[in-house]
């Protein structure tokens, strides 16, 4: 179990937020909705903060009651349900359908479990310092490097070869990054948007930097430290200001 779970979460622009962050005693879940491509026409009713709200929904309700499915099991049946509440409105066959990044953690049992599924990692620190990260990073394997054009994304979406994101199809549950380790030697764990990872990926922080970050100051000021190297360097491509979410618990010490 969790003794204490800290988290924030901060929209890049005037628009809605497309992240989610959901917590409770022993369990972690961080979402990151995929922003549409301007012009793309998802043959959906719904927006994609509808679609990380609902998903959302679906995992927490799950994981509050259920410690025997397996994460990606979890998944599968919150995709599913998920798909079931668009209704007949929507062409659920189009690969531009609004989707999510998924980062999931799990304590109990004797064991911490993770979960993958897209460009949102999972952080373990180890009792004895340091932090493992648990990456996808299929999105950056697409070929001819970036920037890709929009047909190739929307083709290697949730595609054999691609890349695998929750969307309409609960197959992609079982493309996720998943495992598990002692929870006796674990201390900490996270999980955060690419919005944060730009600390790591653009502005020259260490993995153990964001941690110790997370340990001392807080979520909160981790957001912060990003808004701050973006107005002073600016984006190393896409947006100036993305959506930015963090989580942070901290796991009960082993008994001896």
């Amino acid at each position: 179990m969790f003794t204490e779970v800290t988290y924030a979460t901060r929209a890049g622009s005037e628009r809605p937020n497309e992240d989610l962050v959901i917590a409770g005693s022993s369990w972690i879940v961080v979402l990151d909705g995929a922003t549409a491509a301007a012009g793309v026409d998802s043959g959906c009713v719904h927006d994609v903060p509808w679609l990380v709200a609902r998903l959302g929904g679906a995992l927490a309700a799950r994981l509050s009651a259920d410690r025997d499915t397996s994460l990606a099991g979890v998944l599968e049946a919150a995709i599913g349900e998920t798909a079931a509440a668009h209704g007949d409105r929507c062409d659920l066959g189009n690969p531009d359908s609004p989707s999510a990044t998924v980062a999931m953690v799990r304590a109990g049992r004797g064991r911490v479990e993770y979960l993958v599924l897209g460009d949102s990692p999972v952080m373990l620190a180890p009792a004895g310092g340091g932090v493992e990260v648990v990456a996808d990073d299929r999105l950056e394997r697409l070929p001819g490097g970036r920037p890709y054009p929009v047909e190739l994304v929307r083709r290697m979406r949730n595609a054999p070869g691609g890349f695998w994101v929750a969307a309409a199809r609960p197959e992609a549950a079982a493309q996720g990054v998943c495992g598990a380790v002692d929870v006796r030697e674990v201390r900490a764990v996270g999980a955060c948007t690419d919005g944060v990872a730009r600390l790591v990926d653009w502005y020259g922080w260490s993995w153990d930097d964001l941690a110790a970050a997370l340990d001392g100051d807080g979520p909160g000021a981790v957001i912060g430290a990003v808004r701050e190297l973006e107005a002073a360097r600016g984006p190393v491509r896409g947006k100036r200001h993305d959506d930015a979410t963090v989580a942070w618990a901290r796991l009960e010490a082993p008994s001896r």
